[in-house]
């Protein structure tokens, strides 16, 4: 229901002048706070690392199906392989995206929230609150850690796909295909850390959900 109004205030917001601060006060409005923001966009970008997992195998199944490739149409296995790297690298900008997203709410949730703590006049309620706000910074500064870490992980992985795609395509023949055969074992060992460092950053999106949700 939240994404729902999401969607629907976002052509609010952009009639507004598309800036991210008009969006937050026109989403304020109908009572959907940076905070349930906050709680969507991490879960999206948590959604956008499973998403690429599944697709980095995809992909790096379909190589391998391209290197054992024995008869047939050898075009149509590139061709398949092609298309999961490419699937690849837009899983990977999806990811990237979804975590600047983060970036840029936790920045106006932990601004305002820092404002908001200078009007409360009681002594005991506004340490409270510091703390608090201190706590979700420490425990958002290791959730973005572990998230630009695993991204930093796709890259060297997609510039080794990207070099086989391009390689191939100019030399379709079984001779190319044992060419780029040794660089498999490495692609494997590159892929299945990859998705380790997304399984971190995964349990730490669900542990900073559950915080911000008070579970």
């Amino acid at each position: 229901m939240k994404k729902l109004i999401t969607t629907t205030i976002l052509g609010t917001s952009l009639l507004l002048g598309g800036c991210q601060s008009a969006y937050y006060g026109a989403m304020e409005k109908v009572g959907y706070h940076k905070r349930d923001i906050m709680v969507d966009r991490v879960e999206d970008a948590k959604e956008s690392q499973e998403e690429a997992q599944e697709q980095f195998s995809s992909a790096l199944e379909e190589m391998q199906a391209l290197l054992n490739h024995d008869g047939g149409d050898l075009e149509s296995a590139y061709n398949k392989a092609k298309d999961e790297y490419e699937s690849a690298q837009d899983a990977a900008d999806d990811v990237t995206n979804r975590i600047d997203k983060v970036e840029d709410v936790a920045e106006a949730l932990f601004d305002e929230w820092q404002t908001e703590i200078g009007e409360i006049s009681k002594a005991s309620l506004r340490r409270n609150s510091e703390s608090k706000l201190r706590e979700t910074e420490r425990s958002y500064t290791q959730l973005v850690k572990s998230m630009r870490r695993a991204e930093s992980k796709m890259e060297p992985v997609l510039v080794a796909m990207k070099d086989n795609m391009l390689y191939l395509k100019h030399n379709l023949n079984a001779q190319a295909i044992g060419a780029i055969k040794g660089e498999f074992a490495s692609l494997q060992t590159d892929i299945s850390g990859l998705i380790k460092e997304m399984n971190k950053s995964i349990n730490e999106s669900n542990k900073f959900i559950a915080s911000l949700e008070g579970k």
